[in-house]
């Protein structure tokens, strides 16, 4: 019977695997950390119809969650779904799923789920067939996803019922995560209202009702433009192409638009100044706009107001007509790869003008 002999180690093996063996990387490596606040805005627009081409309930979820990611990582921060005319609708199944009957509402749906904080989830989404497989997609990790250890100077929250502090002040119990603690802010609120707050200075309990911290109400874009912060995306749907354009959120409008297609320029363009298409960092809302598997041509010639108003091609709707990939080997960049390489070219562009602020 053979005898077995463990193989000699070289002499600083043992130390090098013990100093690994210390190396912690249970948490992530990079945190997103504010500057000074920021008041420019990158908005996404693409297709619902695109869930319509992925086959079964498993891939239309995945697909989701693979433009949510996308969202997160490049600090998106408006995503607009829009219906280009290439995916019928019809009611929803009998059980409610939307996948099938209108894709354009599931893949809103879906994003919109996913961008809540998880300790807000079960107050402001009703379980629903759509979201039954989100549980299985990697997680968004945002900065306002905060854990309940974790402090930070604005919280989202959900408003739990109405009450008064001490002082006999009408106002709303909220639940912002906090395991010891609810907030208290001086407004009536309806139940399951969603409302971001600014936290009291760490560790102050001034101001307390029954154990609640006493907070402030303010508006979901101020941890963005006063503190700096990447505070999620807001997902909008869009009848058609056209109102993704004119129903825009932000006064005037997106001052800069790009629309995507394989017979446009070289989005390199973007970058280079002096280039035709070359975006100067002074925009304040920068729209990007990707097409779905006939791409934005099909969008536009189902859009009855563009062709009523009689613009004479689609890419005369946008400031600049770019080829995201001008060297591409496939035939075909599905839509959740072209918003990764459309965001990953335009982070040059987002660092410029971060720097000229």
């Amino acid at each position: 019977m053979s005898s077995h002999k463990s193989k000699k180690r070289k002499p600083n093996e043992d130390s090098n695997r013990d100093r690994e063996a210390t190396v912690d990387t249970s948490k992530p490596s990079a945190v997103f950390v504010p500057k000074e606040g920021r008041s420019h805005t990158l908005s996404i627009a693409l297709p619902g119809s695109i869930i319509a081409n992925a086959i079964t309930p498993e891939q239309k979820t995945s697909l989701a969650g693979q433009i949510a990611r996308a969202c997160a990582v490049f600090c998106v921060d408006e995503v607009v779904v829009f219906n280009d005319g290439q995916a019928p609708t019809r009611p929803p199944e009998q059980d409610g799923y939307t996948a099938f009957a209108d894709p354009n509402y599931f893949l809103f749906h879906v994003l919109s789920y996913l961008e809540t904080p998880p300790h807000l989830r079960r107050a402001l989404f009703p379980m629903h067939p759509d979201l039954k497989l989100a549980g299985s997609l990697p997680s968004l990790d945002m900065p306002h996803h905060l854990r309940s250890d974790e402090w930070c100077r604005y919280r989202e929250a959900v408003a739990v019922r109405q009450a008064t502090d001490d002082q006999g002040v009408p106002g709303t119990l909220l639940d912002c995560g906090i395991s010891s603690n609810r907030v208290f802010v001086p407004v009536p609120l309806e139940e399951r209202t969603r409302t971001t707050v600014r936290m009291p200075e760490q560790g102050l309990k001034s101001g307390n009702i029954k154990g609640s911290l006493a907070c402030e109400a303010i508006s979901p874009e101020t941890p963005r433009e006063e503190g700096g912060y990447y505070w999620g995306y807001s997902v909008r749907q869009a009848s058609s192409l056209s109102t993704v354009l004119t129903e825009s959120p932000y006064d005037g409008g997106y001052d800069v638009s790009i629309g995507t297609s394989e017979r446009g320029q070289p989005a390199q363009s973007l970058l280079v100044p002096g280039m035709a298409g070359y975006i100067a960092p002074t925009w304040n809302h920068l729209l990007v706009v990707f097409g779905g598997v006939a791409g934005l041509e099909a969008a536009f010639a189902a859009d009855a107001d563009l062709q009523r108003a009689g613009v004479p091609e689609v890419k005369e709707l946008f400031d600049t007509w770019v080829n995201l990939v001008p060297t591409q080997g496939s035939r075909t960049i599905r839509t959740e790869e072209a918003v990764w390489i459309g965001l990953t070219t335009l982070g040059i562009a987002m660092e410029a003008r971060i720097r000229a602020r």
